[in-house]
């Protein structure tokens, strides 16, 4: 074994000694010898005890954890160490800009055990309430967990969606005559994009080539045939295919679906595609109504376009409110009455669902029940002097380890409407976790189930649930079930909305915000309601005022 290694696991041991608040001293003594080790100018692999013992700065006992070390590769201290560290805090360690200190303050005050959730807590704006974080610390901390996060090829639709439209903007300056559309993923509304794929209606490559290797948006251009292949400043990978305008509708078609899709289209055309004139012209010729590109995954949606029975998809402009959001009263940045006015005034929305976080929430200045009853006087105030609005009281009531809700039935029948969600104990097994939730949809006062996984895109997978059973029961108690709008969550997951939709469970696209501009993240969570198949109909927050108010009240106990 090298010097390097040797001092980066003496480093580690520190680093770990100083999470858990081992002595200062010794933390110190570990640390100085794991900097010696990484400076010594000769190798001290295949020295005896002895001679480490004599080296500076290591002494007796670190010689004797480095020739442990060096004889079976690891040290019982490190060890035992890690044994009592979640394997997310020790990877946690590795960000640039925040030391064991910081790390310890994430872990026991926040609650936060993985990469993945402190990037979630950067966005919700958390860190910088905690001691010895501000602003610019978070920024710089979510900066390098994006950076981490491109590393494996892999992007948020929301991550890459500015960027996206950007070099579309400049194709169409380069060719403003040329046929031109997204495809792939992109086209699709895809949660995660790991390829951008663009047509372009030209046979002019060199002259597209020539342009885009002048672009500050496309890096690393390359000409390989039909195809200029690049990458965004993000590492997201980029094929421009240019075609024949002959061509144009055919290569569209075939690289916006999923190979399953398109090969479902194409084994009910008899004889030979040709040239169309329109992608509605090939689903035509397949006896097929044109299908939305967010639906061409897989064969889901063939028999229903065979038959002329697609889902008219639902739109922004269908949301009629915003439910499940969080103000100054938890973990928000903006108050009630700024929230309440933005949607107003700027989003022309009818009405704001709070749902701050419940007490069990302690990391988010979860709401006692004291300080329930003083936001509700607020909201109750707010709501004699807001012409043509109206703010719901609501909360987003933590579900415990045995499913029930963290507030006594008194509190509960207070509240307009409850979003039950699960923040803590992620881990349990499938037949458990599945019986946590449903004790939870079982319970009279839940209203909306919240994200239902508490996945994380890219960095954390949500915990194992049977889907059936679970939305089984949200359609036995007339439970509604999110799609959380963060583009991190996006939870219920697409692929399951219609299997809720045919059990006649309504969903409710909530941004989940923490602040005015979370409230866009809207545009996402329709995205995928989309992919999902979801229509107006179906949707509780596509409701006018009058009509979910109504629905309210039906759903609370007498």
């Amino acid at each position: 074994m090298e010097n390097k290694p040797i001092s980066r696991q003496l480093r580690l041991l520190s680093q770990l000694m100083e999470l858990h608040e081992v002595n200062p001293f010794k933390i110190k003594s570990i640390a100085n010898a794991a900097f010696k080790v990484d400076k010594l100018p000769f190798p001290i692999a295949g020295k005896k005890l002895d001679e480490l013992e004599k080296i500076d700065g290591i002494g007796k006992s670190i010689a004797t954890k480095i020739a442990e070390l060096l004889e079976t590769g690891t040290m019982t201290e490190l060890q035992d160490m890690l044994a009592n560290t979640p394997e997310g805090i020790v990877e946690m360690m590795g960000i640039k800009g925040i030391g064991p200190k910081k790390v310890a303050i994430i872990w026991k005050d926040l609650g936060i055990e993985n990469v993945g959730e402190l990037y979630y807590a950067c966005n919700e704006n958390r860190l910088i309430e905690a001691k010895g974080f501000g602003l610019k610390t978070q920024e710089e901390i979510k900066k390098v967990i994006e950076f981490r996060m491109a590393g494996n090829g892999k992007f948020l639709y929301a991550q890459i969606e500015e960027e996206a439209k950007l070099l579309m903007g400049e194709i169409k300056g380069i060719f403003p005559e040329a046929l031109k559309h997204f495809a792939g993923e992109f086209r699709r509304l895809n949660e995660i994009i790991s390829e951008l794929v663009i047509i372009v209606g030209t046979l002019n490559q060199q002259v597209a080539f020539d342009a885009l290797a002048q672009s500050d948006i496309l890096q690393n251009v390359t000409l390989n045939g039909t195809h200029i292949g690049g990458e965004l400043k993000n590492g997201l990978l980029v094929d421009i295919i240019c075609v024949d305008k002959s061509e144009y509708y055919k290569e569209l078609f075939i690289n916006t679906g999923s190979e399953e899709h398109v090969q479902a289209v194409l084994e009910r055309i008899t004889g030979q595609l040709e040239q169309p004139e329109s992608e509605e012209l090939i689903y035509k010729k397949a006896g097929l109504s044109w299908i939305q590109p967010e639906l061409r995954e897989g064969d889901t949606f063939i028999d229903r376009a065979a038959d002329n029975a697609l889902p008219t998809l639902i739109t922004l402009h269908n949301l009629k409110g915003t439910l499940h959001n969080h103000s100054t009263w938890s973990d928000g940045v903006n108050t009630v009455e700024e929230m309440a006015l933005y949607c107003r005034d700027e989003l022309k929305l009818q009405y704001l669902g709070m749902c701050d976080h419940s007490k069990s929430a302690f990391y988010a200045k979860g709401l006692s029940i004291e300080r329930v009853l003083q936001q509700q006087e607020e909201i109750d105030h707010l709501n004699k002097k807001l012409n043509g609005f109206h703010v719901f009281k609501g909360i987003e009531s933590d579900i415990l380890n045995d499913g029930s809700l963290d507030y006594p039935e008194e509190i509960l029948q207070r509240f307009d409407f409850i979003v039950a969600s699960v923040h803590s104990n992620l881990k349990m097994q499938e037949e458990k976790a599945t019986e946590r939730l449903i004790k939870a949809i079982e319970n009279p006062y839940t209203t909306i189930l919240g994200h239902p996984t508490g996945r994380l895109l890219l960095s954390r997978k949500g915990y194992n649930i049977d889907y059936k059973k679970v939305i089984d029961a949200c359609a036995a108690n007339k439970v509604i079930i999110e799609i959380n709008a963060n583009p991190l969550r996006l939870d219920l997951d697409w692929r399951w909305h219609q299997y809720a939709l045919n059990k006649g469970v309504m969903l409710s696209i909530n941004p989940d915000a923490h602040r005015n501009s979370g409230f866009h993240d809207m545009e996402f969570g329709v995205n995928v309601a989309r992919k999902g198949g979801l229509t107006k109909e179906m949707c509780l927050n596509a409701l006018s005022l009058d009509d979910i108010k109504k629905v309210f009240e039906l759903k609370k106990p007498k």
